[in-house]
């Protein structure tokens, strides 16, 4: 989110490892990373060669520029390498503009969101017209609702509020409140459609709901973010939201991005993996930073929409795909499914998992058929 060989350590989550041969150490949990490279957010210049599987393929003048900027809430971070930092500034301020511009639109916190507009209407009958951005989440959240059956809701804001007040006092939330959040979701009750103009729309049908785009947002940022990137001719980047991150291109000498995955955070839990990225995402879901423990069971932030009621045993899922908007998403199916039937759905996906659970005591970790070539180098 120390100029020295070593990677810093970063307390409960992956990280990503600079390209300079180095020990490692591990993380945990949820994807936040630190660089082990340059403490200063700056430039470090280097000559990089045709040989290998670097960024350019023929010798040309490159610095590496690293910056962090916070949206959503929320540290962003990009390293690019660029021709001068002149033009890796230019690139990394547009990158974070668009970031910046996405929380305009998605947000459920302001209220002037379009988002937040939107949840206004629930129960109106109002068709509203959406912006581009808007529509290819909502289209995206949907699609992934209806494959998972609803594991995965974007209607989920009324139950998050729930929630969140629940381990904010400590106090196991009533079953009547939770009934009553879950009248006002459900992904069938979001309505989309076309209007005359050929503009994509959507309706809430029942009053008091509210959409919660926090299991997709972040990923569509990040690409979004690389796609700038990409526009403005750089084409070795790596970008990180909250600990999620799209690594394009592959530094210098490297086959790709390395990044470490860490330990689930109960005792006795086996050691976490180290994967190399070059053109993909990666998202960490689970509950290490975000739950409360009440009459001896541990309740995660993270929610089965179904229910209503929260995750209750430790679980971690790494997902990697080739776009973070889909990736984002599935982790969150992938962590209410388990492995079982959560595996069985992602198929139908060009995503690869990795996940670490206790449902019954000792840790279990089950991998996708895919997995292992991520963490040959």
């Amino acid at each position: 989110m120390n100029p020295s060989g070593n990677a810093a350590r970063t307390e409960g989550f992956p990280r990503v490892a600079s390209w300079i041969p180095m020990s490692s150490h591990v993380g945990g949990r949820r994807a936040r990373w630190s660089w082990s490279t340059v403490i200063a957010f700056g430039c470090l210049a280097l000559l990089l060669t045709g040989i290998g599987t670097g960024c350019q393929t023929r010798p040309v003048p490159q610095i590496r520029c690293e910056y962090r900027q916070t949206h959503m809430g929320m540290p962003f971070r990009v390293v690019l390498y660029a021709a001068d930092q002149a033009s890796g500034d230019v690139a990394a301020a547009a990158a974070f503009q668009r970031i910046s511009d996405l929380n305009r639109i998605l947000s459920d916190y302001e209220a002037d969101s379009e988002l937040s507009r939107l949840s206004k209407t629930s129960g109106t009958g109002a068709v509203v017209p959406l912006s581009a951005d808007l529509a290819r989440v909502l289209e995206r959240a949907q699609e992934v609702s209806r494959m998972s059956g609803g594991a995965f809701d974007i209607t989920v804001g009324p139950l998050v509020d729930v929630w969140k007040r629940a381990r904010r006092q400590r106090v196991l939330p009533e079953e009547s409140k939770v009934t009553a959040a879950r009248a006002a979701t459900g992904w069938q009750h979001v309505v989309l459609g076309t209007d005359a103009t050929g503009r994509r729309t959507a309706r809430l049908v029942v009053p008091g709901m509210r959409l919660d785009l926090g299991g997709i947002a972040k990923g569509y940022a990040l690409d979004e973010a690389t796609r700038v990137l990409k526009a403005r001719g750089v084409r070795c980047s790596l970008v990180s939201g909250g600990g999620d991150l799209f690594a394009a291109g592959s530094p210098p000498g490297q086959s790709g991005w390395k990044v470490e995955i860490g330990e689930l955070d109960v005792t006795n839990a086996p050691p976490g993996r180290v994967v190399w990225l070059k053109d993909r995402a990666l998202v960490t879901s689970g509950d290490r930073f975000q739950r409360v423990e009440l009459g001896g069971i541990r309740y995660s932030h993270l929610l089965d929409p179904r229910t209503g009621w929260a995750l209750t045993h430790p679980s971690q899922v790494t997902l990697i795909g080739a776009e973070a908007m889909s990736t984002d998403a599935l982790s969150k199916v992938l962590s209410v499914l388990g492995p079982d039937l959560g595996f069985d759905r992602l198929r139908r996906y060009p995503v690869e998992a990795f996940l670490m659970h206790a449902p019954r005591g000792p840790v279990e970790v089950r991998e996708t058929p895919g997995w292992r070539r991520y963490e040959r180098h």
